[in-house]
């Protein structure tokens, strides 16, 4: 973020999700349970994925990735809310506050760039499988892994400029989000809002636009699929990546085309996106494919005799 920081004021005030003492040591032990449940089903895919040889394939590699961005993503703000719910004084530094919201940017994004890789993945695989190892070759794959992290760099790098803040300081919110932040600033935040507007909106719309392009190609190769069998299967693993889709861009878009007013609907939808998904994913991908439960199933036997 920015190196230096000139404004009045060194700290912000969360709001949180609730102001009842009681109902915020429920929601503390509700979003504990969700942060592990994060932290041990994204490791278990990672290591499942590492461990076993027969998932060594562009689509686990992809995956492998995604459980680790989905790690990074709900740590930059879940801890945070956690130390908050707890805690009489709900203080964020301006720096730190800052820094959130641009760690929130880069995981966010790369997750988005991703999932847009991992629909070329599945559209090379399912279109046209004679040519898949061309197409998805080792290099290939680690290109456009790097290029989704470098792509949402060079993308938020822009915004991370000076802004000063010098009377309000309370932000409606859970965590620090740019929409929010830009309506406590007393500078001028046109730049920054022009940068934001220029680069997320082509990048959501051209990832967005490559998920669907490439599922509708896969969807007409599905229903030319004699096999019922085969298609159910095909249709299987396509679903589980479409269900992760719909969770994450569906409340992602709500929430940043919502206005930053710390409405219920607004908060839910933030939940939504940076809580809850990054703990679904690996359940959405590990209970609706085989390959994985039995990578499971071997990773376990391996140290636990009783899963032999």
């Amino acid at each position: 973020m920015a190196s230096q920081n000139h404004s009045t004021i060194t700290e912000f005030i969360l709001l949180g999700l609730s102001a009842g003492p009681k109902i915020q040591a429920l929601l503390f032990v509700l979003f504990l349970g969700i942060y592990l449940l994060t932290m041990m089903g994204n490791l278990m895919m990672l290591l499942v994925i590492r461990t076993d040889s027969c998932l060594h394939t562009p689509m686990y590699f992809f995956l492998s990735h995604l459980s680790f961005i989905d790690l990074c993503f709900s740590s930059v703000t879940l801890p945070k809310m956690l130390e908050n719910l707890l805690s009489q004084k709900k203080t964020i530094s301006v720096r730190a506050c800052l820094v959130q919201i641009f760690l929130v940017l880069i995981t966010g994004g790369t997750e988005i760039c991703l999932l847009s890789v991992m629909a070329y993945d599945r559209y090379a695989a399912i279109c046209h499988p004679l040519l898949y190892d061309q197409m998805m070759s080792k290099q290939w794959c680690v290109q456009l892994l790097w290029g989704s992290w470098a792509l949402d760099f060079l993308i938020n790098v822009p915004l991370a400029m000076i802004m000063d803040f010098c009377d309000t300081y309370i932000i409606p919110h859970y965590s620090c989000e740019l929409s929010s932040i830009f309506l406590l600033s007393c500078s001028d935040v046109s730049t920054n809002f022009l940068v934001m507007l220029c680069s997320t909106i082509p990048h959501g719309l051209i990832t967005f636009l490559s998920i669907f392009f490439s599922y509708i190609h896969i969807t007409f190769t599905i229903l030319s699929i004699t096999s019922t069998s085969a298609r159910n299967k095909v249709f299987s693993t396509c679903s589980s990546y479409l269900t992760a889709v719909i969770f994450f861009y569906g409340s992602g878009f709500l929430r940043y085309f919502m206005p930053a007013s710390g409405s219920p609907l607004e908060l839910v939808f933030s939940v939504q996106y940076s809580v809850i998904t990054p703990m679904l994913n690996p359940l959405i991908y590990s209970l609706k494919n085989k390959e994985v439960k039995a990578g499971v199933r071997r990773t376990l036997g391996k140290y636990l005799p009783c899963f032999q």
